[in-house]
């Protein structure tokens, strides 16, 4: 694996600074946060945990909702991509590909379905729930770029497709993190009296 980027390590805890990161193959010191760009959520603070509602832990599990502010002008489009970045393979395992969103001051909302989204890592088009195993704390990378091209690329395009299209039209880029650990049944230590 090559080196995480000295750049994006200051925004990035040492377990999530995966190399194989899409905002580490393609953003750069110039881009990260440019003109104020940040991706946030109403959810989660950087660095806290998504809520067991966000993963496979929940039957009725969606997306976490994500707000960002403005773009540099020029914009075109906007292209999300949330990543595990504490898979060990070269490349993290993708948990959501977005594009299509439009170039200005914007969100998503909990559970809803973006104009375009491409293949996770289990060759879904949709969010892919984390799971990770019971007590292991694993860390997902929402990352968020701004396009000064619009993409061409068909739902259902795959990571590496994506990320192709990307290259050299980045203008900027801004980084989310949170953390899940994997957990047993919550309902299993509640006892009749405890209502």
């Amino acid at each position: 694996m090559t080196e995480f980027p000295a750049w994006l390590a200051p925004h990035v805890p040492a377990p999530a600074r995966h190399s194989g990161l899409a905002i580490a193959k393609l953003g750069a010191a110039a881009t990260l946060a440019r003109g104020g760009f940040a991706l946030t959520s109403p959810a989660f603070a950087s660095g806290e945990a998504l809520d067991p509602s966000f993963t496979a832990f929940e039957e009725d599990a969606v997306a976490p909702p994500l707000e960002w502010s403005a773009p540099p002008t020029g914009t075109a489009e906007l292209v999300l991509i949330v990543e595990d970045a504490s898979s060990e393979a070269a490349d993290p395992a993708c948990h959501w590909l977005v594009w299509g969103l439009a170039g200005q001051r914007g969100k998503l909302l909990e559970g809803e379905t973006p104009p375009r989204a491409g293949k996770n890592a289990q060759g879904n088009s949709e969010w892919l729930l984390p799971s990770p195993p019971e007590g292991e704390t694993r860390h997902y990378l929402f990352q968020l770029f701004a396009t000064d091209l619009p993409l061409v690329l068909m739902p259902g395009a795959g990571r590496a497709e994506l990320l192709a299209s990307l290259q050299g039209s980045i203008t900027a880029c801004a980084v989310l993190h949170a953390t899940f650990t994997g957990g047993g049944d919550g309902d299993a230590d509640w006892e009749d009296d405890d209502f």
